[in-house]
């Protein structure tokens, strides 16, 4: 999961941070509050001063039991830095989040017209960062993954000194959002980091970008989707996005030559030998595009346009803004990538997927959930089961483990 409109750079675990994990994981839960208590009690005098008023802070804090330990753990295992380029992709783009986009388009039709008439941006675009950041709303509904937001960024601000000055902003603007009645404090759910509602924005970002979009008087991204997907339809549009022109294109690169860093015009990559992948033409050869090959020259690659870098105002990793533009692509009908990413194996469709995931079910190696989305449950089942079979254990959902499965 990440915070909208949040640095995403690679933050390293600092020593700091980490003993203070172990010691939450270590302590009693009495001693483990009570330097959190402390800091929220001097945090107070800083809050009241940028305008909170006591009883909005108090309410804030009022049932919070402590800092939260998996906040940290989450804090230094985004998957936008940790997940092989295969693994991300394969997890976010594919046929059931493409179909249930598709589904969505249809039945909120009605909506994005109105907001993509009002923003100019494009509609799939809107679908495809819904997709990623919430699984259209579904994740909303989990309350294993929901946290109190306050508490979450209390947590940040106390106990990791890399996203500190981060999360004491945040925090700032969201005891701000609690005050002025968008929301109420027991509803008041996000992300890890604070994210929130089905598009994911970041407090800073609701205040500066959040609309409402159904007339009803609220900007309520947390139940309201026309809310939600214009308030990302206005942070895209305020921060360029180009109407009527896509995020980039998959290429393919002649051999045995390198090319240059920085931006030239769709016509000039051409004149050195950079072609489309699906053997169309650029349709404006004018548009600037810089190259991007974020699995190596053995894997796909990409000019992308300037909606590229707009995307990225939502999420600063490249592999963010190349998902969101390949599933909108792919929502809309355009076609997904001719070149697979450069795995390990041969890759399972997501029925496959699925296929893996109940055989080893049957087995006893796996008791998640069948979802076709492999995550850290479904590759520790695979070792598992590699291991007990005499086979590679490098966890990997291939053809090889699917067809041993199907002959057991």
């Amino acid at each position: 999961m990440s915070a909208r409109l949040m640095s995403r750079r690679r933050f390293g675990t600092t020593l700091a941070a980490t003993g203070l994990l172990l010691a939450l994981d270590m302590a009693a839960p009495a001693f483990a509050a009570s330097g959190f208590n402390r800091w929220v009690a001097a945090f107070r005098k800083t809050a009241l001063k940028d305008g909170i008023s006591a009883a909005t802070y108090d309410r804030a804090f009022r049932n919070i039991p402590g800092p939260d330990p998996e906040v940290i753990e989450k804090a230094h295992t985004q998957p936008e830095f940790t997940a092989p380029m295969w693994d991300y992709f394969d997890n976010r783009v594919q046929d059931e989040s493409i179909g249930n986009g598709r589904d969505m388009a249809r039945k909120w039709k009605p909506w994005l017209d109105r907001i993509e008439t009002r923003f100019g941006v494009d509609r799939y675009i809107l679908l495809a960062i819904w997709s990623m950041e919430t699984n259209y709303g579904e994740t909303l509904k989990n309350v294993k993954v929901m946290r109190n937001v306050v508490r979450s960024l209390a947590t940040l601000a106390y106990a990791d000194r890399s996203r500190a000055k981060f999360a004491r902003t945040q925090l700032i603007a969201a005891l701000k959002i609690l005050q002025h009645h968008d929301i109420d404090p027991d509803h008041f759910m996000g992300s890890w980091a604070g994210a929130m509602g089905h598009t994911q924005f970041i407090p800073t970002s609701y205040q500066k970008y959040a609309v409402d979009m159904d007339g009803d008087g609220r900007r309520d991204i947390w139940n309201s989707v026309p809310d939600a997907l214009a308030s990302a339809a206005n942070l895209l549009h305020r921060n360029g996005w180009r109407t009527g022109k896509t995020w980039g294109y998959e290429v393919v690169l002649p051999d045995g030559r390198k090319f240059p860093a920085g931006s030239l015009s769709l016509d000039k990559w051409e004149s050195i030998g950079v072609k489309r992948a699906n053997g169309k033409n650029f349709p404006r050869g004018s548009d600037s595009a810089v190259l991007k090959v974020p699995d190596g020259r053995a894997g796909p690659a990409f000019l992308m346009l300037k909606n590229f870098y707009v995307i990225k105002h939502y999420n600063k990793a490249d592999k963010y803004a190349i998902a969101v533009g390949l599933l909108a692509d792919e929502i809309a009908g355009y076609g997904g990538l001719v070149h697979d990413w450069n795995r390990p194996f041969i890759k399972l469709t997501f029925e496959e997927r699925e296929e893996l995931q109940k055989r080893l079910q049957t087995y006893g190696y796996y008791d998640g959930k069948i979802d076709g989305r492999i995550g850290s449950g479904s590759r520790e089942a695979i070792k598992a089961y590699q291991a007990r079979t005499g086979l590679a254990q490098d966890g990997h959902p291939s053809k090889e483990v699917l067809t041993s499965l199907r002959g057991r």
